[in-house]
């Protein structure tokens, strides 16, 4: 057998000895769009199950439902060769051996544990459909404990059929790259003959990445569950780090960006992810460490990710500071001020407006009575569906006409390139946010424009 710890260096990986894998995709939102279309590429044919038939149809005529580059073309490549296919029968792919679960799994109403209904509805929708040797993949991000329950489902029903763990490492606006190349690929897989039977059906599905040298972990259920939330949950306290890092250079003088080149040339550090700033928002990162720490107290280990509270607390006490920072340079009141609001996704190359901090801020200095709008390149629609009560305008040369103030609150290539000499004659007065510390303050203040940003002197 396989050692449950063994990589992908290890071990030779042969080609894949068979060709395409017949699979389907539960869940065609953002993971399993991705998901479905960038396996067709890889010559897979796919069919993507889901119960919204809007979705479905627009997935089907080669149209993404949301922004994510690359994807468009991946739809229209697949559907057009017939490889990729789209439907809301449960049945609708009778030929599939795998099928990976990529439904959400959000934050519950009113707590911080995640909500799994839509896993436990994606599993009921399987489970009749199993044949022997059929392989059930689970792509969402669970807590720890839900594969060995679903596991046991699948057992009662279909015993010869397997239930293997692969999380996923997307980045939004970098997904379709993510899945074709990823930077590690990780199996939780039950122990004995079914376990290696699985690592090698995945191990065909996968053949092009571990070919090109994709770090491989092979491991047990637990482990790969707990993998996306600890990789979140770090990613998250380091954000947050940097960002305490930027309350205390404000408080003294100091300059968090000097301060983070300086730390991020340990190696033992890095320098990415020490971007402080506005803070981290999105479907991910948010609700996966609150429900880490739901889970910790469950299982009666809740103090070891206390500390995840203060990450918690500290990413959204910078959308606090943002709006005070635009009342200190407003001359004490933002009451009746126009302000132009750069940015409405919680990162650039997204439309996603999930836990957006930049609309977090809009949204606050508007109940404050500013008078706000707010543009994004590719998120206007789905914010104004959110938050109906702001203001959004498509075009920039619109938005901040006549504003007292500017926010670069999602750091988007256009709005980083901006020409300080081309907004100047558009607004009232030459004064700048800089929520992401994104922009070149030295250009900026020789423009003639007051600039501020979080954690800079």
């Amino acid at each position: 057998m396989i050692d449950l710890l063994e990589t992908v260096q290890d071990r030779v990986v042969p080609p894949a000895p068979h060709g395409a894998v017949s699979m389907s995709v539960v869940g065609c939102g953002y993971l399993g769009a991705v998901h479905a279309a960038s396996m067709a590429s890889l010559g897979h044919d796919v069919v993507g199950v889901d119960v919204d038939a809007a979705k479905v149809a627009e997935l089907a005529s080669g149209r993404s439902p949301f922004f994510e580059p690359g994807l468009g073309a991946l739809l229209v490549d697949g559907t057009r060769a017939g490889t990729l296919r789209f439907t809301t029968d449960p049945a609708g792919a009778p030929g599939a051996t795998v099928h990976f679960v990529c439904v959400g799994t959000p934050q519950r109403r009113g707590e911080n544990a995640a909500d799994l209904r839509h896993v436990d509805a994606a599993v009921a929708q399987l489970l009749p459909q199993l044949k022997p040797g059929d392989l059930v993949v689970g792509k969402s991000t669970v807590p720890v404990g839900t594969a060995e329950r679903i596991a046991e489902q699948m057992a009662a029903v279909e015993p010869a059929a397997t239930l293997v763990w692969n999380p996923e490492f997307l980045r939004e606006g970098h997904a379709v790259e993510d899945t074709l190349s990823p930077d590690r690929l990780v199996y939780g897989v039950p122990e004995g003959a079914a376990g290696e039977r699985a690592v090698a059906v995945l191990d065909r599905v996968y053949a092009k990445a571990l070919a090109a040298g994709t770090p491989q972990v092979v491991t047990d259920y637990t482990t790969a569950q707990l993998v996306k939330v600890a990789a979140n949950s770090f990613l998250a306290t380091k954000i947050s780090f940097i960002n305490a890092m930027a309350e205390l250079c404000e408080a003294t003088g100091g300059d968090v960006i000097q301060l983070a080149d300086a730390i991020g040339h340990d190696a033992r550090i890095g320098r990415r992810f020490l971007n402080a700033g506005l803070g981290f928002g999105g479907g991910c990162l948010p609700k996966d460490i609150r429900a880490f720490m739901a889970r910790a107290g469950e299982l009666g280990v809740d103090q070891a990710l206390t500390f995840l509270r203060e990450v918690d607390s500290i990413n959204m006490r910078r959308r606090v500071r943002m709006v005070d920072l635009a009342r200190e340079v407003s001359s004490g009141s933002i009451v009746g001020r126009r302000i132009a609001v750069l940015g409405a996704a919680f990162k650039p190359h997204s439309d996603d407006v999930r836990d957006s901090p930049a609309l977090s801020v809009a949204a606050q200095m508007s109940l404050q009575g500013a008078d706000v709008v707010v543009t994004d390149p590719q998120a206007v629609p789905n914010a104004a569906a959110k938050w109906p009560d702001l203001v959004f305008e498509t075009d920039l040369a619109t938005a901040v006409r006549d504003a007292e103030l500017v926010l670069v609150l999602t750091e988007w290539p256009e709005y980083v390139a901006l020409d300080p000499a081309w907004l100047t004659p558009l607004v009232a007065r030459t004064r700048i946010l800089d929520g992401r510390n994104a922009l070149d303050p030295a250009r900026w203040r020789a423009a003639g424009w007051t600039y501020r940003a979080l954690g800079r002197r």
